[in-house]
Formats: structure tokens, sequence, C-alpha cells
């Protein structure tokens, strides 16, 4: 058994230890429902329920892990449930659609940012 921050970042949900102890400490990590702390000895079949931003992961825990290791054997300790899968990618969707009609003001801006000969000639022109 290990604690469930360390299995949250062998996992690869969170780059470093320290945010996935943060997120538990949040309640944005989840045990069958209930908050957990961060030292909660994570066991196999525990249902987990992740909190991202846009969208809520729920997995099943398929093994325990120490360590972390490569993300193909990261992937195999977990499995994610159907329907959070499929309201992931309807997020996703969501998102692109948000961002193709409505694109950001300054990706509208030609030319990008001035450069140093750019600034130079607008200070000439202003004296």
């Amino acid at each position: 058994m290990t604690r469930l921050d360390k299995w949250l970042w062998a996992a690869r949900f969170f780059r470093t230890r320290s945010l996935a102890q943060r997120a538990i400490a949040r309640g944005q990590v989840r045990l069958a429902g209930e908050r957990v702390k961060t030292s909660r000895e994570v066991r196999v079949g525990d249902a987990l329920s992740l909190d991202q931003g846009d969208w809520v992961r729920e997995v099943e825990v398929l093994a325990v892990a120490e360590i972390r290791g490569p993300a193909s054997i990261a992937q195999g300790l977990y499995v994610e449930r159907a329907d959070s899968v499929a309201a992931r990618e309807r997020a996703l969707e969501r998102a692109r659609e948000r961002r193709r009609l409505f694109p950001e003001p300054a990706h509208s801006i030609q030319g990008g940012r001035p450069t140093k000969f750019d600034r130079r000639a607008f200070e000439r022109l202003k004296g």
C-alpha cells in the first residue's frame, strides 16, 4: 500500500507530490465520494474522483506504485470509467469550439509583438 499523494504522482495525474498534496487538501480528490487526507493508503479497487478544472475524472485503482515510472507503466495503474472519458471528450470539444468562435484578441493582431527596429522607428516619429 502507498499514500494517496504518492500514488497520484506515480500515476502522473500531477507533476509533483506537493501539487498532489495541495489538490487533496483543497478537496479536489475524493475517494468513494468522501474527502480524504494526503496520508490515506490507496488500495486496489478504490474509486477516485479527480476534479481537474473543466472536468472530473473518475478512475479505479488497478495497481499500486511507490515510485514514478514511465508513462506506459503509469497508465496501467488505473482505468478511467467510460462515462468520465465521454464527459471529458465533450468538455474538450466545447473548449475547441469556444476557441474557434472566440479567438484571443492578441491572436488577431497581424505581425505580433513590435521588434526593436519597430520600437526605434516609433521613437523617431515621436520625436
